[in-house]
């Protein structure tokens, strides 16, 4: 990994990073990395598709409660195997 500084980096710009971060919940740094990682390389799953490092309140909360309606399992992981996700 390599380390980079930025020098005379607009207060504008830092505060859009910060308040992206905060969203997030990424610290600014990871904000940056991954901003970086998305301009740069072309193939980097955008944060659009969903993709992030944490997941939010709701989420982890939502792990926890009763499915709304019950479902096989079975047939569940048969379907994900037909279809090449396992």
């Amino acid at each position: 990994m390599s380390t980079i500084t930025i020098r005379n980096l607009d207060d504008g710009v830092k505060q859009v990073l910060r308040q992206r971060a905060a969203a997030r919940g990424v610290s600014m740094e990871q904000e940056a990395r991954d901003v970086l990682r998305e301009a740069t390389i072309p193939q980097a799953k955008p944060r659009t598709a969903g993709w992030r490092l944490k997941a939010s309140r709701d989420e982890i909360l939502a792990l926890g409660r009763k499915p709304e309606r019950p479902f096989d399992l079975k047939a569940l992981t048969d379907q994900m195997w037909d279809e090449g996700l396992l």
